[in-house]
């Protein structure tokens, strides 16, 4: 194996930490997302419960306003749900004290993957941007 391909073949701790930090910040992108698009949709068609919750707010109220409107109660679900889930994701992370050697190496593996692929991958210019800068 020469020189080149070694070079190649290690992955350094900043790109897998590049690459995780790449996928918090979709998640957040996806949430913000979801929130602003989704969730303000799924509010404007429960307008009329909100009124008929003003006068007589109880259970049946609620529920009948979810019941005629499986969408919006849906859109409104998942974006409670998936930010529910994002925050879980993100806390374990900062509970464990950062990443497990099986996601580094997970990571890695990816990274490993992205350079192959070069220019033609998404994430490249994310993961190569250090590498320019030192140059």
């Amino acid at each position: 194996m020469n020189q080149e391909n070694k070079e190649e073949s290690i992955v350094a701790d900043t790109d897998i930490e590049r690459l995780h930090l790449s996928r918090v910040y979709g998640r957040w992108l996806l949430v913000l997302i979801s929130w602003l698009t989704l969730m303000p949709w799924g509010l404007w068609q429960f307008r009329e419960t909100v009124s008929l919750c003003q006068e007589y707010c109880t259970w049946s109220a609620v529920r009948s306003g979810m019941e005629f409107n499986p969408f919006a109660t849906l859109a409104i679900t998942f974006c409670i749900g998936f930010l529910t889930s994002v925050l879980f994701w993100h806390s374990s992370y900062i509970i464990k004290g950062g990443l497990s050697d099986k996601e580094k190496y997970y990571f890695a593996q990816e990274v490993k993957k992205i350079r192959q692929k070069g220019e033609k991958h998404f994430l490249w210019h994310w993961l190569e941007h250090r590498k320019a800068e030192k140059e």
